[in-house]
C-alpha cells in the first residue's frame, strides 16, 4: 500500500464530522480550514501542493500541481496532520455546510474517483488531489459546475462531502442517468460524462430548471446530492434583506408595530 492506512469514524447525521485515528507516524491531509479538533501529540504542517508525497517533477511539478488546484477554486496549500507520539491519536474534520461525508476506499474503485471541485475534505497521505478536464467543448462552455472537476487518485481512504441527502447509484452498461449539474457529487472514472441542453424553449425558460443537465452513461457508480451548496446559497441570497441599510422590512415586526403605535417613526 502506498497510502497510509487510517481508521475513521463518522459522527452526526446532517451536520457530520469525521474522526480519523492515526497510529504513530501516520498522516492525514486535508483542505485548509477543514480542521475541527485534534488531540495533543499531532503535528500540524502547511504544505505546498496536494499532499500526495510524490516528488516527481521537483519544484516545477509542485508548482504545476498547485496551479491546477487554483483552477478548481482551492487553496495553493494543504494541511497535514501527523501523529508524532507513541499510541493512537485522533483528529477530526467537519463539513463546511449541512450534508453528508462520504468515505471512499480508492482501492475499491481502481484507484481513481472524479468529484465536484469543492467536494474534497480529507484523505490519507499519499492520495493525489488533481483536476480532471472534460474534453468535450460543450461540457466546458455549458456545464457550469461540470467543466473542471477534481480527481482523487491512490489506494487509500478519502473523504468527500456533499449537501442534503446522498444517494449512490450503480449504472449498468449503457444505462443513462440525467441529473442537474450541481447535484452530481462524484463518479467512477469509467462513467461517460457529458452535458445536454434542455429540449424545448418553454421548459428552459419557465420550468424553473437550468438550461443544461449532466448526462451520465454507465457502467460505473455515481453519487448524487439533493441540495447543492450553490442552490442553498442562491435561496439564502434571495431571502436576504434587500432594503437600504441592510434592515429587513419584516425585522422585529411586532416590536416595530408597537413602536409605531406609540408614536415612533
Amino acid at each position: 500500500m502506498n497510502n497510509h492506512e487510517i481508521d475513521y469514524k463518522i459522527h452526526g447525521d446532517d451536520m457530520q464530522f469525521v474522526e480519523v485515528e492515526l497510529d504513530p507516524k501516520e498522516t492525514v491531509v486535508a483542505e485548509a480550514g477543514a480542521l475541527m479538533m485534534m488531540e495533543d501529540g499531532i503535528a500540524m504542517e502547511t504544505i505546498f501542493g496536494d499532499g500526495s508525497g510524490s516528488s516527481g517533477g521537483g519544484i516545477m511539478g509542485k508548482l504545476m500541481g498547485a496551479g491546477k488546484r487554483m483552477l478548481t477554486g482551492e487553496s495553493l496549500f494543504m494541511t497535514t496532520f501527523t501523529n508524532t507520539v507513541a499510541g493512537k491519536k485522533h483528529v477530526s474534520f467537519a463539513s463546511p455546510y449541512p450534508g453528508k461525508i462520504i468515505p471512499m476506499d480508492l482501492s475499491e474503485y481502481n484507484g481513481k474517483i472524479i468529484c465536484q471541485k469543492d467536494a474534497f475534505l480529507a484523505a490519507a497521505k499519499g492520495v493525489s488531489v488533481g483536476i480532471e478536464f472534460q474534453r468535450k467543448l460543450g461540457t466546458g462552455f455549458f456545464g457550469g459546475e461540470g467543466f473542471i472537476m477534481q480527481k482523487l487518485e491512490g489506494d487509500g481512504m478519502a473523504f468527500i462531502h456533499a449537501g442534503g441527502t446522498i444517494i449512490e447509484k450503480r449504472l449498468r452498461p449503457g444505462e443513462i442517468l440525467r441529473v442537474d449539474t450541481g447535484c452530481l457529487v462524484a463518479m467512477t472514472h469509467n462513467v461517460n460524462y457529458n452535458i445536454e441542453m434542455v429540449k424545448g424553449v418553454k421548459t428552459a425558460l419557465f420550468g424553473g430548471e437550468g438550461l443544461f443537465f449532466a448526462t451520465l452513461k454507465g457502467p460505473g457508480t455515481v453519487w448524487i446530492q439533493s441540495l447543492p451548496f450553490s442552490r442553498l446559497a442562491s435561496r439564502v441570497f434571495a431571502a436576504a434583506p434587500q432594503t437600504p441599510g441592510g434592515g429587513s422590512r419584516d425585522e422585529g415586526s411586532i416590536a416595530g408595530g408597537l413602536f409605531n403605535m406609540l408614536g415612533g417613526k
